[in-house]
């Protein structure tokens, strides 16, 4: 009897204790992480570290369709490719949000999807960076509110930056909906290329849908105004500096603060004008059309 009742709280704890798909997702990932930096700190040829790279985005990226299953969104593919660009840490889209990305063509919308789990394990990480610009918190309904989540989720070479916040109405069946209006930049300025970034949390499931504004979103002269304002006034102080004989950094600082504030007097100019204007209306439609197809069945 003592042999049988061990057997059965054995068997038990097995299955208690048992790794989730998702731990082994996470246990693959960080075992190929590991073992590509330690190929970099032996100084492998990079050649060998791209196709081990390769391969273990293969590997993780059928981890990830067995645990997210087919994409059901109209209009955008069933299945999708790895939204990690890469597992170096030395390369550019190390560090994405681990998901599948779907893509309705090379530049078209696109939507990456995970897991509640996968994104709340994702965020804890980003929470503890070393560095304070890349922390974010770890609350899903707090980090979709932030910028800086959207560029370290699905960006790779550029930062996201908000032009406004969609009031959206909420999906029914959705746990969380945010949409924003923004644009992608490597620089500092007005964004003339905007996109539609779309946020549902319904379950278990997080999906992230992107497109570009349509129509595309207007100039609005009084802010380009406010830009271009803010622009001369830096240039002006940035050649003062260049002008000096002194070596002194303050002219340059004070050139980049103007700079800075008016990017944000402008994007504030925008987000405050623009549901004014006549094309908002098809913008805003732009955006509860994909919350609502993320939860259509």
């Amino acid at each position: 009897m003592r042999l049988i009742w061990t057997f059965l709280f054995a068997l038990a704890s097995s299955t208690v204790f048992a790794a989730s798909p998702e731990d082994d997702y996470i246990a693959a990932r960080d075992k190929a992480i590991a073992a590509i930096a330690a190929q970099e700190s032996a100084n492998t040829d990079i050649e060998t570290i791209d196709a081990q790279n390769e391969k273990a985005l293969a590997d993780l990226q059928q981890r990830l369709a067995a645990i997210l299953g087919p994409l059901a969104v109209k209009d955008f593919p069933a299945t999708g490719a790895i939204n990690i660009e890469s597992l170096n840490a030395s390369d550019i889209g190390f560090g994405m949000l681990d998901g599948l990305r779907y893509s309705q063509s090379e530049n078209g919308p696109s939507i990456v999807a995970s897991t509640r789990g996968l994104t709340e394990r994702w965020l804890k990480s980003k929470a503890a960076e070393a560095e304070a610009d890349l922390r974010l918190p770890t609350g899903i309904g707090e980090a979709l509110k932030l910028d800086n989540f959207y560029t370290q989720a699905i960006g790779s070479d550029a930062a996201f930056l908000g032009t406004l916040d969609f009031a959206l109405k909420k999906p029914e069946g959705a746990d969380i909906a945010v949409a924003r209006l923004g644009g992608w930049t490597q620089d500092i300025g007005p964004i003339y290329d905007q996109h539609v970034v779309v946020t549902v949390v319904k379950g278990d499931r997080v999906l992230i849908a992107e497109a570009t504004a349509s129509p595309a979103v207007p100039k609005i002269a009084a802010c380009d105004s406010i830009w271009a304002a803010a622009d001369a006034a830096a240039q002006k102080a940035q050649q003062a500096d260049q002008g000096s004989d002194q070596d002194d950094s303050s002219d340059t600082d004070a050139a980049n603060a103007v700079w800075e504030k008016g990017d944000a007097d402008y994007r504030a100019c925008m987000g405050q004008r623009l549901p004014s204007d006549p094309a908002f209306p098809a913008l805003l439609k732009q955006a509860q059309g994909l919350a609502d197809s993320m939860v259509s069945k």
